[in-house]
């Protein structure tokens, strides 16, 4: 699944889709402004699919639209949901439900990259601190299309 720069490109076909997700997570940057950079693989009213990655802490948030699940690629951090706080790794999955509160304090070893599910869709500006001068939908994530 690569074009012929030895890139990853995604396979589509109708409704099926295929994604190197290693090789995609590879494609965000180093830096950000933003405290997050996400690459939408489906952006489908029923659901997204993106891979993001966390370059610093993200204070307390929730988000109004979705349930989120969140799988570990890549790096060590601490989040906290609902007020339990856990050190998450690669192959951890952290499910939560629309309006719960969440946040990632810590970024204890990058990258920190993570392939979210959310369902139904999420907006891109879809984000609402808890303390609103902790952040906008601007300042939080920057996105991409895969």
């Amino acid at each position: 699944m690569s074009d012929d720069s030895g890139r990853s490109k995604p396979e589509s076909s109708g409704g099926t889709h295929f994604f190197d997700i290693a090789a995609l997570a590879a494609t965000l940057p180093d830096t950000s402004d933003t405290m997050l950079r996400d690459l939408r693989l489906v952006d489908q009213e029923a659901a997204s699919c993106r891979i993001f990655r966390v370059y610093r802490p993200a204070p307390l948030h929730f988000h109004r639209s979705c349930d989120e699940y969140l799988y570990v690629l890549q790096g060590r951090a601490v989040m906290t949901v609902e007020g339990m706080t856990r050190t998450v790794g690669p192959g951890d999955l952290v499910h939560f439900q629309r309006e719960a509160v969440h946040g990632t304090p810590e970024v204890l070893e990058h990258p920190f990259v993570v392939l979210a599910l959310d369902t139904p869709r999420r907006p891109p500006d879809d984000v609402h601190f808890v303390h609103a001068g902790d952040g906008t939908a601007e300042t939080f994530i920057q996105t991409g299309i895969a």
